[in-house]
């Protein structure tokens, strides 16, 4: 190739290919955690995303299905599919959004913030599916009251959930425990008040 295809082809680069090289240049804050303190401060965001809405989710749809008055086999296939599927969900969905993000910053000229936003996607799946089986754990024990078991349960978890926090914040343990346990009955109260509603019109 001559001298002046060369120099052609270097005045003729359009700004995607600029932002592209930029890209590949641009600084990067990123540090990776080390100790188990540091991971847990580094994944907080995507630990506690992930829990709360799988507990909260999974118990939505386990109230949702018990206040329709459905047997307890259907809450079980019901629960299961929304973890793993709402969980995967959740995971590409926080992959994509950190991608998105360094993308976006990497064509401002901004330096790099997280390198490995896979990892923050895993953590979030993995999250969800641990906090939101919990729910659906009665319903595999010999219980008399399944549905009453599972709220008591879920409330739990998520006080738990909150207070852990407190472990790697500033947060106190009780205040972090309500915060949680008092959204999460909301939205517990209001999916079983909706599926008993939609149960009673269908019956």
């Amino acid at each position: 190739m001559s001298r002046g295809v060369v120099h052609a082809t270097q005045r003729h680069a359009g700004p995607h290919e600029d932002r592209v090289r930029t890209a590949a240049r641009r600084a990067s804050t990123h540090r990776e955690p080390v100790g188990a303190r540091d991971v847990a401060q580094h994944y907080m965001r995507d630990l506690v995303y992930g829990a709360n809405d799988g507990i909260i989710t999974t118990f939505a749809v386990v109230a949702g299905v018990a206040g329709g008055a459905l047997s307890s086999q259907a809450v079980l296939i019901v629960g299961a599919a929304n973890l793993l599927a709402d969980g995967l969900s959740m995971g590409v969905g926080n992959y994509l959004g950190i991608r998105s993000q360094e993308s976006a910053r990497a064509a401002q000229g901004l330096h790099e913030e997280e390198a490995n936003p896979a990892r923050h996607g895993i953590a979030t799946f993995m999250a969800f599916v641990v906090a939101g089986a919990i729910p659906l754990v009665p319903y595999l024990l010999p219980v008399s009251d399944r549905a009453r078991s599972s709220a008591v349960v879920t409330l739990l978890a998520l006080f738990a959930v909150g207070s852990l926090r407190s472990l790697v914040t500033i947060d106190r343990w009780w205040a972090a425990g309500l915060e949680m346990l008092g959204l999460g009955a909301v939205v517990a109260v209001a999916a079983y008040v909706s599926g008993a509603a939609v149960g009673s019109i269908v019956r």
